[in-house]
């Protein structure tokens, strides 16, 4: 039987993507008795009832996959977050953060729109991208209109399945249409009276860019931590992990403990005190979860 990967899922077709041709295909019902649902990215067994149509028999082992959005197998999220319109927000990418870390998918981030910003907000904005490459993420600072950091973020996407993510607004159709020109996907205007940009991706579908693969998405729907428990955090926060060797006590949640390696770090200005502080937000946020039954 012939393998091949779901590349887009709509109103209940899957498009399986095999030897560089598109098949359409339905799931069998054994799929739904046995609460599987296929997603974008599935490695899977299928049976071509003709060159177009077939069936799925069969969903590989998923190394990984998110809920919202639907999309299963990411080796890497590239985190799009405008300077400008909407304005860069660090809780909001730490949010993101922490959840692409949970998943145990490579983050990349990538900041766009810098030819709108001021003299000032791009000093800013390069402040915050060192400090978080000094927390060990890759940032790439872009424009789709000048396309600076184009070239810097092409390599990162080839040889991988890669989804974009970050609130609507900040461009991530605009920047797919610079990395793949004569895709034109549709794009938006931000909107000027909720300060927030107008979703334009309403499914989830694979974009072939050079050698890899990257899901144009319609955005994380749910930025809830709702898996992920107290203990889990920290790992989340790569600077903070490391710092956590130097605590005294095994289980710290750098909160009042004392002999805190992270809160020395905190102290002595090895952490940006931002980071802390949206770590214990979140941190607050998981304890005052309801229980799950």
């Amino acid at each position: 039987m012939p393998e091949g990967k779901i590349v887009k899922a709509l109103s209940g077709f899957y498009y399986v993507l095999h030897n560089e041709e598109l098949t359409q295909c339905r799931g069998r019902g054994v799929f739904r008795k046995n609460k599987i649902t296929p997603l974008v990215g599935d490695e899977v067994v299928f049976q071509a009832e003709n060159d177009l149509e077939g069936y799925i028999l069969e969903v590989k082992e998923r190394k990984n996959e998110l809920v919202r959005p639907p999309i299963a197998n990411v080796d890497q999220a590239i985190l799009v977050f405008s300077a400008v319109e909407p304005d860069f927000s660090t809780v909001l990418l730490d949010r993101f953060l922490v959840l692409v870390e949970f998943n145990h998918i490579e983050p990349l981030i990538c900041i766009t729109k810098m030819d709108l910003a001021t003299a000032n907000q791009k000093q800013k904005i390069a402040e915050f991208a060192e400090q978080y490459k000094t927390a060990g993420y890759e940032v790439i600072l872009t424009s789709s209109e000048t396309e600076a950091g184009i070239k810097e973020l092409n390599p990162h996407v080839q040889n991988k399945i890669s989804v974009f993510a970050g609130q609507s607004g900040v461009g991530k159709s605009s920047l797919l249409n610079v990395l793949r020109p004569g895709l034109e996907l549709k794009t938006n205007d931000i909107s000027s009276h909720l300060g927030r940009g107008k979703h334009t991706t309403r499914h989830v579908e694979l974009i072939k860019i050079g050698n890899g693969l990257i899901a144009d998405t319609p955005g994380f729907s749910s930025l809830e931590f709702n898996n992920i428990d107290a203990e889990d955090l920290t790992a989340c926060f790569p600077e903070l992990q490391l710092a956590s060797k130097n605590c005294k006590f095994r289980g710290c949640l750098h909160v009042t403990e004392p002999k805190c390696g992270v809160k020395q770090e905190v102290d002595s200005g090895g952490i940006p005190a931002y980071r802390y502080k949206h770590y214990l937000d979140f941190l607050q946020e998981i304890k005052d979860r309801k229980p799950r039954y």
